[in-house]
């Protein structure tokens, strides 16, 4: 009887550890970085063709190696970073375990060429599906230089997998990103399709951020520098005004290494508690340093996910050193404006954005009394209500506002609704509406009333052919990640649907010429960020349709008021009667109820009447 339990050949096994290694383009372009920088390499360049598919190509100017260390290189479990399991206590590397080049050298048609210094000559190996083709000398500079060919083509099941040349060369593109914030020190270069994606030259951090984040967002990072007997913490992060939907502007990396760990991501976000609202992540560049013997690195062959051995004390030290900087609120501490003479003209354009930001941000530390009073009343200024540290809030102060003016009831008609219906009695703490209906107190959230009544007028113009859009009297730039290019790329059409009109601008930026009028007079950079972050993760026109209520929804929150915000009476029965005019529901877009009813009974129950 023939035994059922077999060897598998090494061709197999190379394969079977390639899906674990080799996902995407992306992380083969990872890997081969990684070795990279390893080597000691200070300049980098990545070529794709057709996101990747085609034709991968990574040169360095590294040590290089030997004919020998270069046949070793393609062999399994082969490195020269480790010796013996004592040293994966002490790891400092990026790469350790030998899995990468063999495992991409078996999916592929694969071409190392390397010298090392001192060598007359380089080698050159082909390999194909992993089977070595040829073995020859060549003249090079010194580095290394990979090329992966036709990725997947003898695993056709993985190859089906693989998304848009647009998707992948944006993954492409992050991968880059990432490693190059994690390396000032070195350059990078990264082309697609003769197409130049990225290009940096050696500096320091803070620069290598406005190059990969842009300039404008740049700009409004505040440095963090702590450090203990255990733990380094050192990078930047952002205020609240620059925030994402998503986390994919976090950047945290363990002794250099980039890593999407869940201790490190909640201990950045529970030091912005307060300070950003709920469902918005901050724009983060961590570099955590601790002994190499309390971090396992050898959790997952993609060494994203590390293990901490003192998990807490990690996490409160990362959590401290932001909160002692988001505590003095940099974000504030810019200088007043100097008021214009009066023969001065008018602010107009930017000037006069730049002036009513600066107008917000200082009202921002003012004790709400202060606000109160100071304000003019033809300008109010609206207050977010997450926009500063719990630390800065004022004591909390309850009020009703009354009416400007006594408040005449109109007369009702039999077509009436029954919002239209109620008797507007004020507005509490300038977040809610109290209305009276009979007995009873209706209580309404005006910001999802609000978010309800402009959802529905949204959907009504999707239906009807389209949301109507308004141009910019000044278009504006923005400046993305890879992904959300590519998003752009492969949504314009439907993106042009919903009221956005984008254009490319160079590189990574973006020209915004219009937005839905619904959301013309809020900020239309951070929509399109929000927007573009929602699509990202998707890859057809037909995941589009079914994303399209969310995308409506989140348009309507941002042109609706938000937070802490006055209402005049007028503009109060102008929402009330909007709400019957509507398809109405009980619930904003996100689920959130719209009022709440308090009957007299349970008045008099509160007040022990009954």
């Amino acid at each position: 009887m023939s035994p059922r339990i077999a060897i598998l050949p090494e061709n197999l096994t190379n394969k079977i550890a390639a899906g674990e290694v080799v996902e995407r383009p992306a992380s083969v372009i990872k890997e081969l970085i990684e070795n990279s920088l390893d080597a000691g390499a200070t300049d980098i360049s990545v070529e794709i063709t057709a996101g990747g598919r085609r034709l991968i190509r990574v040169t360095d100017n590294g040590h290089g190696m030997s004919r020998e260390d270069a046949l070793l290189s393609l062999e399994r479990h082969a490195t020269s970073k480790i010796r013996s399991d004592s040293d994966l206590d002490g790891i400092l590397t990026l790469g350790f375990r030998g899995e990468a080049l063999p495992s991409i050298a078996s999916v592929s048609r694969f071409c190392l060429a390397t010298r090392e210094a001192g060598s007359l000559e380089g080698t050159k190996i082909t390999v194909e599906g992993g089977r070595v083709r040829d073995v020859q000398a060549c003249g090079m500079a010194l580095g290394t230089v990979i090329s992966v060919e036709q990725i997947f083509f003898n695993t056709p099941a993985r190859l089906k997998f693989m998304k848009s040349p647009e998707t992948e060369s944006g993954h492409v593109g992050d991968v880059v990103s990432r490693l190059a914030v994690s390396r000032p020190d070195a350059a990078f270069c990264c082309i697609s399709d003769s197409r130049e994606m990225l290009r940096v030259q050696r500096s320091d951090l803070q620069r290598r951020l406005s190059q990969v984040v842009g300039k404008d967002s740049a700009a409004q990072l505040h440095p963090v520098d702590s450090c203990s007997e255990y733990v380094s913490v050192s990078g930047f992060v952002s205020g609240p005004s620059l925030v994402r939907s998503g986390p994919q502007a976090i950047y945290t990396y363990i002794n250099g290494r980039f890593v999407r760990d869940k201790v490190v991501q909640h201990a950045v976000m529970q030091a912005y508690r307060g300070v950003i609202d709920r469902g918005r992540y901050p724009v983060v560049a961590l570099f955590i340093q601790l002994p190499a013997g309390e971090v396992d690195v050898n959790v997952h062959p993609t060494k994203h996910e590390v293990r901490f051995r003192r998990q807490s004390a990690v996490h409160d030290a990362i959590q401290a050193a932001l909160e002692e900087v988001l505590r003095l609120s940099p974000w504030l501490a810019s200088k007043p404006l100097p008021l214009p003479a009066q023969s001065s003209p008018a602010p107009t354009g930017q000037a006069y954005r730049e002036r009513i930001a600066a107008a917000a941000q200082a009202s921002l530390a003012l004790p709400r009394r202060e606000q109160q009073y100071q304000q003019p009343s033809a300008l109010p200024v609206a207050v977010e209500k997450k926009s500063a540290p719990v630390s800065e809030l004022p004591p909390h102060v309850v009020t009703v506002s009354e009416p400007s003016v006594p408040f005449q009831p109109e007369q009702k008609t039999p077509a009436d609704g029954y919002f239209s219906s109620l008797t507007v009695i004020g507005q509490f703490h300038s977040e809610y509406i109290l209305c009276q209906s009979g007995t009873d107190l209706v209580i309404i959230d005006q910001h999802a009333a609000s978010e309800r009544v402009a959802y529905q007028r949204l959907k009504q113009q999707c239906l009807s052919g389209g949301v109507e859009s308004q141009r910019l009297l000044f278009p504006e730039t923005v400046e993305l990640s890879f992904s959300e290019v590519a998003a752009v790329g492969r949504f314009r059409p439907e993106l042009a649907g919903i009221g956005f009109e984008l254009e490319p601008f160079g590189g990574n930026t973006l020209l915004v010429s219009a937005v839905p009028r619904l959301a013309a007079e809020k900020d239309a950079i951070r929509l399109v960020r929000d927007i573009l972050a929602d699509l990202a993760g998707i890859g057809a026109s037909a995941a589009f349709n079914d994303l399209l209520d969310e995308l409506l929804a989140r348009i309507a929150c941002h042109s609706v008021v938000r937070g802490v915000h006055a209402l005049e009476i007028r503009q109060m029965r102008e929402l009330l009667r909007s709400m019957d005019e509507t398809e109405f529901a009980a619930s904003c877009p996100h689920g959130r109820p719209v009022s709440h009813v308090v009957t007299l009974a349970e008045l008099e129950k509160i007040f022990k009447r009954t």
